[in-house]
């Protein structure tokens, strides 16, 4: 905490001295005054945050200057000292908004622990701001920008869910898809919303470290536990723990995690006791985790848990007509961020960004966009304060047949359907992504989950 500024307001020179003598020069910075008017001056001047006022002053008397300081500034903390023991002095200071009073002759223990209760007051009302801005400027359904059927849908459902009692959520989607922003939303406006949420990526953390962030460990459970540790389940309990990247965990730790949702229970690492956890899982991945169980690298049971509730957060060239409010969005983001003057973006370089593929999704669009900005020195964006990977990209795709694509279908005199022709399609992209269901799914310009309803439908 900083130091803080106390003012001593006392015509007693030995007392004033004290304060300075005796206050630790790193915590507080001391002031005196041997008047109430001096002291008022001062105060002004300076604005202290803790004022230690004695009653009996020449001139102005103590409970004059207490109001005065409080019509100034009601949150400056005064502590009220007197020496002639009236009860009915010091009632009146509590009464105007004094924090406390102090009877002389007193002891500077006395004082410093007067101090220590303001100190732990100032940072619990500081904390109480912070979570007050953190609460007003919280993640809801109103940050999902976009009105296009594909993620209106995701959001009528992820609204219902939000509001149930589900206790594990499933987000697939590609990297840059919107996957965390949707779990804070969800978590914001469900019943646990006041209560912790707490985020790892599972990618992120080697295998032995991952285990002993999610679950904790207890004194000695390895060479390097000094300390108990509670983990994150622990942490976030009444609340959500959000799993990013769940398909990049060992199978030993998927067992773990499945005891986690079937018992709601919990065991630290060196641990001999189970403890109860009430926490709504998220988890997110970009890969196709029916592919990982079929390559024996995630557990099906796990998945099943994990799938009650599965949103698919769509790419972003499947939902292209959200592109300029996105572009717009960043726009003011991003200048109100950097104090610039950007308003929009012309034609020609919005045309451009509608037009390109975006591998890397609404993350890639915000810093292609963060980019513009900040090169950017008139009030719109133009072409050339975009990337050169955008501007050379050709504004339309041309498909192009050759003899080997088609040419070896034959439409037999009785005709042919179009479900079989699809059927051939699928099988091709296939072979041709070495059996990478999303890849496939990617060169045929359709979502994964539709790929692999298609995919079940011919038994491919």
């Amino acid at each position: 905490m900083r130091k803080l500024k106390v003012l001593i307001i006392d015509d007693e020179n030995l007392i004033c001295w004290s304060f300075k003598k005796r206050l630790d020069k790193n915590l507080y910075e001391v002031l005196t005054a041997d008047s109430g008017e001096n002291g008022l001056e001062i105060f002004e001047a300076q604005l202290p945050d803790i004022i230690f006022l004695d009653n009996k002053l020449p001139g102005m008397q103590g409970l004059e200057v207490l109001q005065k300081i409080k019509t100034i500034n009601p949150e400056t903390y005064v502590v009220f000292m007197t020496a002639y023991g009236t009860i009915e002095s010091a009632v009146k200071a509590m009464k105007l908004g004094a924090f406390d009073f102090i009877n002389k002759p007193f002891t500077f223990e006395e004082i410093e622990k007067v101090l220590q209760q303001i100190r732990e007051k100032m940072e619990l009302e500081n904390e109480l701001q912070v979570l007050r801005r953190q609460h007003a400027q919280k993640e809801t359904f109103d940050h999902i920008v976009g009105t296009s059927p594909a993620i209106r849908e995701v959001v009528q459902m992820a609204k219902k869910i939000a509001k149930s009692e589900a206790s594990t959520i499933l987000l697939l989607g590609e990297s840059g898809t919107g996957k965390d922003l949707l779990a804070k939303v969800i978590h914001n406006e469900s019943s646990r919303g006041n209560r912790p949420f707490v985020t790892i990526n599972c990618a992120s953390l080697p295998e032995t470290l991952l285990e002993s962030e999610l679950f904790g460990y207890e004194k000695g459970a390895f060479t390097d536990a000094r300390q108990q540790k509670k983990g994150l389940f622990e942490i976030a309990d009444g609340g959500t723990v959000y799993l990013d990247e769940i398909g990049e965990i060992n199978f030993a730790l998927q067992v773990k995690l499945l005891g986690v949702i079937e018992n709601r229970t919990v065991r630290r690492l060196g641990g001999t006791t189970d403890i109860n956890v009430d926490v709504r899982i998220i988890a997110a991945t970009n890969r196709d985790l029916e592919e990982a169980i079929a390559q024996k690298t995630f557990r099906e049971d796990l998945y099943y848990r994990l799938k009650v509730f599965q949103l698919t957060l769509p790419p972003l060239r499947e939902r292209k007509e959200d592109i300029p409010e996105l572009i717009q969005h960043f726009i003011q983001s991003f200048s109100n961020h950097f104090r610039k003057q950007v308003k929009g973006i012309t034609k020609e370089a919005e045309e451009l960004l509608v037009n390109y593929d975006w591998p890397g999704n609404i993350r890639e669009l915000r810093n292609v966009i963060e980019r513009a900005v900040i090169l950017e020195s008139d009030e719109y964006i133009h072409t050339e304060s975009l990337p050169v990977e955008i501007r050379s990209k050709p504004t339309q795709k041309s498909v192009r047949v050759t003899s080997g694509d088609f040419y070896d279908i034959e439409i037999p005199d009785e005709g042919i359907s179009l479900a079989e022709l699809e059927k051939v399609l699928l099988e091709k992209a296939l072979e041709k992504t070495n059996y990478n269901q999303s890849k496939a799914a990617r060169l045929l310009g359709i979502t994964r989950d539709s790929f692999r309803s298609k995919k079940k439908r011919y038994k491919l």
